[in-house]
């Protein structure tokens, strides 16, 4: 694997695990009680974003690893998995 392609895989990895992230700890306004002006009742009261980019580069990063060691180190595939066919 060369490093264009590692870093294609990381960057797709990291933007999932965004998205697996960003739900954990929100408060809507509405569930909060309070209501910014100009702003959806849906918005988050503290989105704690910071944290959430560590956290998703902590996240992405054990699974790159985990990706790298069973696909590079290993050489386990797609191919490798076994064949069912089903009803057989």
């Amino acid at each position: 694997m060369g490093i264009v392609s590692a870093l294609a895989i990381y960057f797709i990895i990291w933007w999932t695990t965004l998205f697996v992230v960003l739900p954990i700890g929100n408060q809507s306004q509405h569930e909060a009680g309070e209501r910014a002006l100009g702003t959806a009742d849906s918005a988050p009261v503290n989105a704690r974003m910071g944290f959430k980019v560590l956290l998703t580069t902590i996240l992405a990063t054990a699974a790159f690893a985990v990706f790298y060691l069973v696909t590079q180190v290993w050489g386990l595939g797609p191919d490798d998995l076994p064949h069912v066919i089903p009803g057989t």
